[in-house]
């Protein structure tokens, strides 16, 4: 029996297979993950209906298992139906789990395009359709380093 909370098979063994520089897409249920992840992706659906299971709760997870040195978020539009003018409200959410396992919580934001071509990369090494509903839920991490014991 596995010690951590996480104990998807499918996420645990593409993590292992995961190496410092890697990165983890976890996208909202409106995201293209089919057209839009990286060639070596592993694909893992977790949206078994709208907020179930969420963005947040797969973060956390994910945080339990892997360091994140670094987090990328999809930067909202500035007009069109889509348009916010602030930031998203999960994002508050993403820093706050970030920072509480001890990840930088600064997010930085990419351009819609920008992300999509970061997610769509050779580096991705895991792709998590998580059933997010709010818009803007998407969250690229970059693996960091194991430390050893000290």
């Amino acid at each position: 029996m596995l010690r951590t909370t996480l104990i998807h098979p499918g996420v645990l063994a593409a993590l292992a297979g995961a190496g410092h520089g890697s990165l983890v897409l976890v996208c909202d249920a409106n995201y293209p993950a089919t057209t839009r992840r990286g060639p070596h992706a592993d694909l893992v659906h977790l949206n078994l209906r709208p907020g179930l299971v969420n963005a947040v709760e797969i973060l956390e997870c994910l945080l339990g298992v892997v360091p994140v040195e670094e987090s990328s978020v999809m930067a909202p539009l500035v007009q069109g139906p889509y348009a916010l003018d602030g930031e998203p409200p999960i994002w508050a959410e993403f820093r706050t789990a970030l920072s509480a396992a001890g990840a930088p919580s600064d997010l930085l934001p990419l351009r819609r395009h920008e992300f999509y071509e970061t997610a769509s990369c050779p580096d991705v090494a895991l792709t998590i359709v998580s059933g997010e509903a709010r818009i803007y839920g998407n969250l690229l991490l970059r693996v960091g380093v194991v430390q050893p014991p000290t």
